[in-house]
Order: structure tokens, then sequence, then C-alpha cells
């Protein structure tokens, strides 16, 4: 589902199709029991970098120094990227890493797949006790009056405080692998459709048919 919709964006970025993939969007993250804030709440991070790329498409070095116009691309760009993050947001939301894991090493049969799904495993456990991390980090520099600081000096603390715990989190969970006897090739849950995911792939075939459709009959 997501790659249809990354493809169908990128082959149509038109605002008709744009609106079709927004409710696509909503109704998944409807399903998936997520609202629209919650979604955006786990990117905060990144939604301010996205919205700089129009500004800096719109600005010229010369005469006119601003350029409406051009910043027109980068935001259809940005909106694309904001509903492939709200697709992800859901599938995170609803589906374990181990499923997740097991996906991966069916897709890629072998000694890569299976390394690719460890990886992808540790990525979703890993991220949030950093994400955790950081968000006390941030706090407890609040409680003593780390707003007041320089900006630059702000931006140091969090981010030498933030490799400090990275570290210390790697290295408690290499001790933890290791303690566990971590496989790299385990016993896979049992993957197996539900009457959902023949819903979404579904609604992925009825989207991929409008594409195609629409690109015959221009």
């Amino acid at each position: 589902m997501q790659a249809v919709v990354a493809a169908v964006a990128l082959a149509h970025a038109t605002p008709r199709w744009l609106l079709a993939l927004t409710v696509v969007c909503l109704l998944a993250l409807r399903g998936c029991g997520l609202s629209v804030p919650a979604a955006l709440a786990e990117y905060r991070g990144v939604l301010p970098f996205l919205l700089v790329a129009p500004l800096l498409g719109a600005l010229r070095l010369g005469p006119p120094w601003v350029d409406p116009a051009a910043a027109i691309d980068p935001l259809l760009s940005v909106y694309r990227t904001l509903l492939l993050l709200a697709l992800a947001a859901a599938y995170v939301h609803t589906t374990p890493p181990r499923d997740s894991r097991a996906a991966v090493a069916w897709l890629l049969p072998g000694t890569v797949g299976r390394y690719c799904a460890l990886g992808v495993s540790l990525v979703f456990r890993f991220l949030p006790l950093l994400q955790s991390d950081l968000r006390r980090l941030r706090a407890a520099s609040w409680v003593r009056l780390g707003d007041e600081r320089r900006v630059d000096r702000r931006v140091a603390h969090l981010a030498i405080g933030a490799l400090a715990r990275a570290f210390r989190r790697a290295d408690a969970l290499a001790l933890a692998l290791r303690a566990r006897c971590l496989s790299w090739n385990p016993t896979p849950p049992a993957l197996a459709f539900e009457w959902r995911d023949y819903a979404v792939l579904c609604v992925a075939a009825g989207i991929v048919a409008a594409a195609a459709l629409s690109l015959t009959t221009r």
C-alpha cells in the first residue's frame, strides 16, 4: 500500500489525485485508531525541515527576491512526503516488530533477508528508547532553566547528551542480546492474511487501476 501510494503520488502530482490519496491516508489512520495530530506528533522533529523546503525554493538571490510560483513543486513534494509518513505511522502502530521481521525475511530469502530483518527489528525497538531519552534530557534541561541559554549551547547540550545516552543504550543492547543468545535465524511467526489485509490489497489494486486508466485516457 505504501509503495502504491508513493508511486501514484509521484506519477500524478495533481491536486485531484493528492486529494484522493489524502482520503485514503485519513481512512488508514482512522482504521488504525490514530488521529492526524497523533501521527504528526511522531514526526515533529522532521516537520520543520519539510516546511523549510518550500521557503528555500521560493527565495532568489536577486530581484524578485521571492518567487511564490517556485515554491509549488517543493510544497507538493512535502505534501507527498507527509502522506507517506502518515501511512508509515499507521503501519508501525498496527504491526508488531516481530511480524515486520518475519515479513522482511520472507520477502528477501536467504542470509541477506535474515540480516535485514534483524536490522529492522532492532530499529523498531531501539528508536523509541532513543526518543524517550531525548525527551527526558530536554525536560531535565528545561527544569534547570536550559531554555534561557543561547540556542547554540542548547543544541550542543542536547546533541552531546543524546549521543552519550545512545552509546550507553547500544552497549546495554549488545549485552542484552548476548545474554539472550540472540539468533539471527529464529523461527518466525506464521504469517497469514486476514480480512483487513485483503481489504488493503483491494484498495491498493483499485488505486493502481485508476492511475493506469488515467494514464491511458490522456
